[in-house]
């Protein structure tokens, strides 16, 4: 069996219907981890992915007490740092990590697509962490996100509604990992969660943006940068990820080489999906 973890982002839900036409239908699980702050739109990105995948979604959710990143930073009393986001690690990673226990899998599917950055990033996780038997569709396929989203659309499919207001990434609304430019543009689009994250950051002594407070940023501040978003997947905790590889370039070039020979399952005993 393989997982698929499923992110509402466009690469997730490519990288899954990838895998389920080399795997086969029967044969992978897609899984969910579900967030309360998330844009209402993905509630019908969820439904139309079901119906083009032919098969349910498992959705999978932290502790009741959790219910999105407002409840990790009021109960935590933390919110981004060294060791990164909080609510990351009690939203995402942790609810993988028991998930990674409790089932038997041959493989996971990770939405990384094909640039230079989340190949490296790929070969550090897959260093770091052999055991998860991660398996990437999108950089063997030579896929990008833009790709994946003409891709998407060419299937009938429209993109989630957070990449039409021009956001890059479908995150939690209000995401702690996001800059200046990224504040301000939630000021504008989502004024009440950025007055409600300016309150909490207040209330825990704590700040999304490095030594400064929500509620003394400069409305126009980052806005002649281009608003970047990083992603936040379920394994943020991965190290060396600016330090180059040294297999990066080759890799880059044959990237079915990022195939672990723990795969010989998928070799031998695959089932060819159906195209939906």
């Amino acid at each position: 069996m393989i997982i698929a973890w499923w992110s509402a982002g466009v690469t997730s839900a490519v990288a899954t219907k990838l895998a389920i036409d080399e795997y086969g239908i029967d044969n992978v699980m897609p899984i969910y981890f579900a967030i309360d702050s998330v844009h209402p739109d993905n509630a019908r990105f969820f439904d139309q992915c079901q119906e083009w995948y032919g098969k349910e979604i498992v959705v999978e959710r932290a502790p009741p007490k959790y219910l999105d990143q407002f409840d990790v930073i009021k109960k935590d009393k933390y919110v981004n740092g060294p060791a990164g986001a909080r609510c990351t690690l009690i939203l995402k990673k942790r609810v993988r990590q028991r998930l990674e226990k409790e089932l038997t899998y041959d493989g996971q599917v990770f939405g990384f697509e094909y640039t230079k950055k989340e190949i490296n990033r790929a070969i550090r996780f897959q260093e770091q962490y052999p055991d998860a038997k991660p398996l990437y569709p999108l950089i063997e396929n030579k896929m990008t996100k833009p790709e994946c989203l003409h891709y998407l659309e060419d299937k009938g499919i429209a993109r989630p509604a957070m990449y039409h207001l021009g956001y890059g990434n479908n995150n939690c609304i209000g995401c702690v990992k996001g800059g200046m430019g990224y504040w301000n543009k939630i000021r504008v689009d989502f004024p009440d969660t950025f007055a409600k994250m300016a309150e909490t950051e207040r209330e825990v002594g704590n700040s999304c943006i490095r030594g400064k407070f929500l509620d003394e940023l400069d409305p126009n501040a980052g806005r002649e940068l281009k608003t970047i978003m990083p992603d936040c997947g379920n394994f943020c905790d991965i190290e060396f990820t600016e330090i180059l590889h040294p297999k990066l370039t080759e890799i880059y070039d044959n990237p079915k080489q990022l195939r672990s020979d723990l795969f010989e399952w998928a070799e031998t005993n695959q089932t060819k999906g159906t195209n939906q």
